[in-house]
């Protein structure tokens, strides 16, 4: 197994070495390799829509790995935009993590409900959706996968997460957030489930965190220095 020492986004955005960015074709996945060396494990964080499954092999082979190689998914959350592709990657051999609901949701075990907007479209959008043929292994809030500790923050969904390194510096926000401009914003009303929650989850992220510089997001670009300061801004501007 031969690793790419460079960790550059498609857009040509330098992020750390080891974390690579996968453009998909409505959300961002991330790779990661989690320490140093060829032998430290590697995690896929998110997954797309269906059709990005060409794009998330071309970026792992870009890195000099292969879908085999990926140790762990580790998903934000349960949308059609972040899940959608693990079913067209027959290669993965390796659990899925993904908090409660969500994770039975991806699983089939549960389904979204009809209320609010953003549960109905769930339940929709999961009837084009294949079952991705592996395990999904529910985690909590404060339990990690290698040096990624798994943060709930409800809000845009029920079961969505952060996953940060502090020993890494990278946070994985997944929709909890976006970038515009170089700053982050709260997961808007229309694709979110409450914004109270969304914006409560802001500040107790910001509360919570480990210090990390590069914030890899949803939609937007990865804010590759001062992701920490970003969070903390956003939440200094949110009202109580």
């Amino acid at each position: 197994m031969q690793t790419d020492a460079a960790g550059d986004t498609e857009s040509g955005t330098d992020l750390p070495d080891g974390l690579w960015r996968i453009e998909g074709s409505a959300a961002n996945a991330f790779l990661v390799r989690d320490g140093d060396g060829e032998d430290a494990p590697l995690f896929l964080v998110d997954a797309g829509v269906p059709g990005d499954a060409d794009a998330i092999r071309a970026t792992i082979s870009n890195a000099g790995y292969g879908l085999q190689d990926i140790d762990a998914v580790l998903l934000t959350h349960y949308d059609y935009d972040h899940v959608g592709a693990l079913a067209s990657l027959p290669e993965l051999d390796c659990p899925v993590y993904a908090h409660e609901p969500d994770a039975s949701f991806l699983d089939g075990t549960d389904t979204p409900g009809l209320w609010p907007h953003k549960a109905l479209l769930q339940r929709v959008s999961g009837a084009f959706l294949d079952d991705p043929g592996r395990p999904v292994e529910r985690v909590a809030d404060g339990e990690s996968v290698g040096s990624f500790r798994a943060y709930h923050t409800p809000g845009h969904g029920p079961g969505h997460l952060a996953w940060i390194s502090e020993a890494r510096g990278i946070a994985f926000l997944g929709d909890l957030v976006r970038e515009a401009g170089g700053e982050l914003e709260p997961s808007p009303w229309y694709v979110s489930y409450d914004t109270d929650a969304v914006e409560e989850s802001v500040r107790d992220l910001a509360e919570r965190a480990p210090d990390f510089r590069t914030a890899c997001v949803g939609h937007g670009d990865p804010i590759v220095d001062g992701g920490r300061e970003a969070l903390a801004g956003l939440s200094a501007s949110l009202s109580r």
